[in-house]
């Protein structure tokens, strides 16, 4: 692969033959493929706690022949886990079987995070043919700025070892092999509103685009039993070879029911119906209507007020028993009040009162009777105004 990424093959095959510095041919720069904008989004608006909380179970599939025999099985697990102290998902895969008599089968040990970040994944796949066996073990590793890749494909005797680094910076929107089977269950629980463009690896860990698009409903019958189904389709477009693309059937669950790779002659299907997840049903919210009440004709609440009227009574009979001053100050201003009859009762009440508040000043005993009011601010309070203004 070209650019910043670096190659590092530790078994290659010889290339006979020299060719001068001034006549090697320069290879042709490849564009980095990238995710679109609408999946980064899609991975950015997941919520852990609530989208990632009905993912965790097992799926068992039988996988068929065109002719209906059955040739091995598929199984899926995604339980929670803890890697090097992070909480994600450990997510394992199996798919074993015999086609044409030749045993086959492919392994995927994969930890992904809670953004849908694969931290670690192992990938095994076989082929055991009689005269020339084929094994092919891919790791793939996040480190701190980058992730490592390692294979080592074992065909015959021969060995071959490669290696390569890859920044992470181009690798945003990256989705492995083991994080797609819980990309899977997501996009049944949270919906995509339009097709979704991620990036992955094709069969020689070259990065490229994949594509996720929905398919029409269906129904698929399992034990005589009319299941409604959900389908989504993922398209892996190489840089280097034709298009591969899978489509795959869930129910509204999320537990997988069919799934098979286009021009495939094999396919896994749901054998039994698996026992539904239990989901937590939130409580509604209690409703009351609003009532008319009629205070005065409901015996409760006048029984209420009649005790609360009685209690206020009571209380304040008891301050005007602890404090006699204050029923002396009021017949005095009250009688002072009837004998002067101001036209303005309160600019009289507030020079009246003035007299006893401690922040005035002491009015000299030989100003005029007539002298202006210590209390010169009434003349323009606002709120003594409201006051003063008739009660409309």
């Amino acid at each position: 692969m070209s650019g910043p990424t670096s190659v590092t093959s530790h078994h290659s095959p010889s290339v006979s033959g020299g060719v001068s510095d001034q006549a090697a041919v320069q290879p042709t720069p490849v564009e980095i493929p990238k995710a679109s904008n609408e999946a980064l989004k899609y991975l950015e608006e997941l919520i852990p706690e609530e989208d990632f909380k009905y993912v965790m179970f097992d799926d068992n599939l039988v996988t068929v022949s065109d002719a209906g025999k059955e040739l091995g099985e598929f199984t899926v697990t995604v339980e929670p886990t803890r890697y090097k102290g992070l909480e994600c998902f450990l997510i394992h895969a199996n798919s074993h079987g015999s086609i044409d008599g030749v045993p086959c089968g492919t392994s995927i040990v994969c930890h992904v995070s809670k953004c849908l970040d694969t931290l670690e994944q192992q990938h095994h796949e076989y082929v055991k043919l009689d005269n020339c066996p084929l094994d092919r073990k891919t790791f793939l590793v996040r480190q701190s700025d980058s992730y490592q890749i390692n294979r080592v494909i074992t065909q015959g005797e021969d060995v071959q070892r490669t290696s390569k680094t890859i920044p992470l910076d181009q690798m945003k929107g990256f989705v492995s092999e083991g994080s797609n089977l819980l990309l899977h269950r997501l996009l049944i629980e949270k919906s995509m509103e339009t097709e979704l463009q991620f990036i992955s690896f094709d069969s020689e860990t070259n990065l490229c685009q994949v594509v996720y698009k929905s398919l029409d409903e269906r129904t698929q019958t399992v034990e005589d039993v009319e299941l409604r189904v959900y389908g989504i389709e993922r398209t892996i477009n190489s840089v280097v070879d034709l298009p591969v693309t899978w489509q795959s059937y869930f129910m509204n669950d999320g537990h997988l029911t069919n799934r098979v790779q286009v021009g495939s002659p094999v396919t896994m299907k749901l054998a039994k119906v698996p026992q539904r997840i239990e989901r937590d049903e939130e409580t509604p919210k209690p409703v009351f209507e609003k009532k008319e009440i009629n205070w005065e004709e409901d015996m409760q609440l006048h029984s209420k007020f009649l005790d609360r009227k009685e209690e206020l009574k009571g209380d304040h009979v008891t301050f005007m028993r602890n404090h006699p001053e204050l029923r002396a100050l009021l017949a005095d201003f009250l009688q002072f009040l009837l004998l002067r009859k101001p036209d303005d009762v309160i600019a009289f009440a507030a020079e009246y009162f003035s007299a006893f508040s401690t922040s005035m000043p002491d009015p000299s005993p030989y100003l005029a009777s007539n002298a202006p009011t210590p209390f010169p601010a009434s003349r323009t309070n606002t709120r003594i105004d409201e006051l003063r203004a008739p009660t409309r």
